[in-house]
């Protein structure tokens, strides 16, 4: 009987799921064709053949759509998919639908290592910056860096916490926010008023500056990480049941940490060094996938990485058309949508919580 009642939860399971990845995959395709079509320079649909080789277009157009649209959604689809993916696994890892990749320290972190560039790139690193092919990958390198430095920080700390390991990196996780947000305050304070335009138009996030030398190489971070996350489902389904019966059933708990951790690290890294800070994407998109496909993460993590390629590459359309010919940040428009979907989930889950 338990067999036979089963097998319906499991075919909803499967049903709902594929439904998911189907409305998914359509709007994530109409969300690239929008952002190839709209924006500051108008692109007919000649010259969007054009740009594949399928027919003559203007050259003008077809070098906006080549050079700059082509990154941007490229890299609005891998920095979405990456944080949703990160955030996924770290609310497992913490048993808390309200853990994000920023929880670590890791997002603070990058944006300290920016904050350096920004603020004494050029008198500290004038010799590499001085060489034209190194000086694009200077800030992405930078923001990595300090990604390293923190979630390094996180989990050499919480692993002195025994069993309770995963609270004390949560809660160090609060400290190394708070130092590396003071840290970044504190360069903010003594920049020139240039440097600290530029710091503060990061910190809100976007694709602005996007190139392909820049991408390439973190598209590639991303995708290693992205499939570390990923090929952790098992072991995540298990720790769900609670760390001392995931040990029994033959799961290493301490290295499960110390590789989501790092993959956390690698996958938000590369991703705040494409586009500065971007909030509530690991917030909210895991908790709504879960809500939609179940609590399976063998579904659950690619849903929730093909729903964050879609809502930020939608965002980004927002945050490109609807001040034209401006701009807005599109870590605005996610903040924007994002907190009161963050305050709905807070409400909802407020007596699991307390």
């Amino acid at each position: 009987m338990a067999s036979m009642a089963a097998t319906p939860a499991a075919a909803s399971r499967h049903s709902r799921g594929a439904l998911a990845i189907v409305g998914l995959s359509v709007a994530l395709v109409l969300s690239i064709a929008a952002n190839l079509r709209f924006g500051a320079v108008p692109v007919s649909g000649t010259d969007l053949l054009a740009a594949f080789g399928l027919a003559d277009g203007d050259g003008g157009s077809v070098m906006v759509l080549r050079e700059i649209r082509a990154p941007r959604i490229l890299a609005s689809l891998a920095v979405g998919a990456a944080l949703a993916l990160s955030g996924c696994a770290l609310q497992a890892l913490f048993r808390n639908p309200l853990a994000e990749p920023g929880l670590l320290g890791v997002s603070t972190g990058a944006a300290l290592g920016a904050a350096v560039w920004f603020v004494f790139g050029a008198a500290w690193l004038a010799p590499l910056a001085s060489i034209d092919m190194l000086r694009p990958f200077l800030l992405p390198l930078l923001s990595f860096l300090g990604a390293l430095a923190a979630i390094g920080i996180v989990l050499s700390l919480g692993k002195r916490g025994g069993p309770q390991a995963t609270v004390l990196m949560l809660l160090v996780g609060i400290g190394v926010n708070a130092i590396g947000a003071a840290l970044i305050g504190l360069a903010t304070y003594i920049s020139t008023d240039t440097q600290m335009r530029a710091l503060a138009i990061w910190m809100l996030g976007s694709f602005a500056q996007t190139e392909w030398a820049v991408l390439a190489p973190a598209l590639l971070l991303i995708a290693l990480a992205s499939l570390g996350l990923a090929g952790t489902h098992r072991a995540l389904d298990l720790l769900a049941l609670g760390e001392a019966p995931a040990r029994h059933l033959g799961i290493d708990t301490d290295r499960l940490r110390l590789k989501l951790g790092l993959l956390t690290a690698i996958a938000v890294g590369a991703s705040v060094s494409l586009s500065g800070i971007i909030g509530f994407v690991g917030l909210i998109i895991p908790h709504m996938m879960r809500m939609a496909v179940g609590p399976g993460h063998r579904l659950l993590m690619p849903v929730s990485a093909l729903a964050g390629a879609t809502a930020l590459s939608a965002a980004d359309l927002v945050a490109r058309t609807v001040a034209l010919p401006a701009e807005v940040p599109v870590g605005v428009v996610m903040a924007l949508v994002g907190a009161p979907v963050f305050i709905w989930m807070l409400l909802a889950n407020w007596r699991k919580l307390a």
